[in-house]
């Protein structure tokens, strides 16, 4: 629709502050890097850059400067007389930014450019776009599945299901005050874990799964008060369950049974069961996690959510 490859049912498009709407796509001043590259194989990469310049008449001297600059910022000077095929998967996804760059638009639209490429270069490709969106200063638009992505590149992210906003933040909003479960299931690695709770009449206290008790701080009880003896979701994310009793009011000490262990060398994953239900875990590499024995566990007393089961929306108040 921002392309203007499909028409929109309502609202407004604005690009640099221009109504977009009844603009045809060639005039509205956008470039698209697409998943696939689409490269012209038979085409040299600098003929592939210029290739949008050319087709707008722009002088020679200015293709040539403009391809140039392009080639520089994305470090592909050495490969300008290759083809398509003599390049690798990363080498072809810089020919395609490039094409975009020497464009000069006043906005990207990035279609998932790097599912296409194994994890290592994934991650060094996360990297050179982060460098180039800084040095240009333009509107990049994202599409992307992978969350890792999306935190490490967005000023601002967009999390739509089925058609439907989400939630609109921060990186640190969306990760850290979700307002509902598919957010905080889709952000992090491993994502939130889930247990039932049922809250107690004074909303002092949660009990989770399998008859295990959680107390809630006070700046917590006022909210959970207004939910007493729902039935609702709780969630804590893998990272916030701490190793050992931890001591005063802020860690709830528990006793957890070790299903799995999945070393990762500067941490390790551990698939808990902690009453009738099952939690992932962060622990560092000493944690002394042994499947099949049991381990002291703490949960941290101020950094759980709680979600209604039904609409899958938080459930948020003051001092969360």
């Amino acid at each position: 629709m921002v392309a203007g490859l499909e028409s929109i049912t309502g609202g407004e498009i604005r690009i640099g502050g221009r109504a977009v709407n009844d603009v045809p796509p060639r005039d509205r001043d956008i470039a698209m890097v697409f998943q696939d590259y689409a490269l012209y194989p038979h085409k040299s990469v600098f003929e592939n850059l210029a290739f949008g310049l050319r087709i707008r008449k722009r002088p020679d001297a200015e293709i040539q400067t403009r391809v140039s600059e392009a080639a520089q910022i994305l470090k592909i000077e050495h490969l300008l007389e290759r083809r398509p095929r003599e390049l690798s998967g990363g080498q072809r996804q810089r020919v395609a930014m490039g094409r975009a760059i020497v464009r000069q638009p006043k906005a990207f639209l990035f279609d998932e450019p790097l599912s296409n490429l194994d994890a290592l270069l994934r991650a060094e490709m996360r990297v050179e776009i982060k460098k180039l969106h800084q040095r240009l200063g333009s509107t990049i638009i994202y599409v992307t599945h992978d969350q890792v992505e999306a935190m490490t590149l967005a000023d601002r992210i967009v999390v739509l299901r089925a058609g439907h906003i989400l939630q609109v933040g921060t990186p640190d909003d969306i990760y850290n005050r979700p307002t509902a479960k598919f957010v905080a299931g889709f952000t992090g690695a491993p994502p939130m874990n889930f247990l039932p709770c049922t809250v107690s009449a004074d909303g002092a206290e949660l009990s989770l799964a399998g008859g295990l008790r959680f107390h809630v701080p006070a700046p917590r009880r006022e909210l959970c008060r207004a939910n007493a003896g729902r039935e609702l979701l709780f969630g804590i994310r893998p990272e916030h369950i701490m190793a050992g009793n931890g001591h005063g009011p802020d860690w709830v000490p528990l006793t957890a049974d070790v299903l799995l262990v999945e070393p990762l060398g500067s941490d390790t994953l551990a698939l808990l069961r902690l009453g009738a239900g099952e939690l992932t875990g962060r622990f560092p590499p000493d944690a002394g996690l042994v499947a099949g024995k049991p381990i002291a566990v703490s949960l941290p007393a101020n950094r759980f959510h709680l979600f209604d089961p039904k609409t899958e929306a938080a459930i948020r108040g003051p001092g969360w």
